[in-house]
């Protein structure tokens, strides 16, 4: 079955009472018009006037009213710990990298290039499935792109 479009989003906190899901992978939450499938095997087109970053937690508003709830998908990551954390998070931001930051932890996508570079830095790494939602960018804008802000 196919719902109406949505147009319009809602933030987390911002809403209650969804029909149904979609449960999207981090890289999948950056979109503007993307035709996507609901936890119930619903499809709706999603149209919105610009790409934007969407957190777990989110809705999608379509035209009739009803809430899509967005969740964040499992993914492959890396686990980053040691006794520097503070360090290793500004080494892995130094680098644009995308990051989950925790108490005890940081969590980032799967690239041996920065596997390798924070086991050079002291960093212990293991590979985990696990939902992922990185801190979003400053000033504002969800993702950053670069440094033109």
């Amino acid at each position: 079955m196919t719902l109406p479009p949505s147009r319009q989003t809602r933030k987390p906190g911002h809403w209650s009472d969804a029909y149904d899901c979609v449960t999207l992978s981090y890289d999948d939450r950056f979109l503007r018009r993307k035709m996507l499938t609901t936890v119930q095997a619903e499809t709706f087109l999603v149209d919105l006037t610009h790409t934007i970053s969407l957190d777990h937690g989110a809705a999608f508003e379509l035209e009739d009213g009803r809430l899509i709830g967005v969740l964040a998908a499992e993914e492959e990551l890396l686990e980053v710990t040691g006794n520097d954390l503070t360090r290793l998070a500004w080494h892995i931001g130094n680098r644009h990298t995308p990051c989950q930051i925790e108490p005890d932890r940081l969590l980032i996508q799967r690239d041996h290039v920065i596997r390798d570079m924070l086991g050079k830095i002291g960093a212990s790494v293991r590979e985990v499935v696990e939902p992922f939602t990185p801190e979003g960018g400053a000033y504002g804008h969800g993702r950053t792109h670069g440094h033109s802000h």
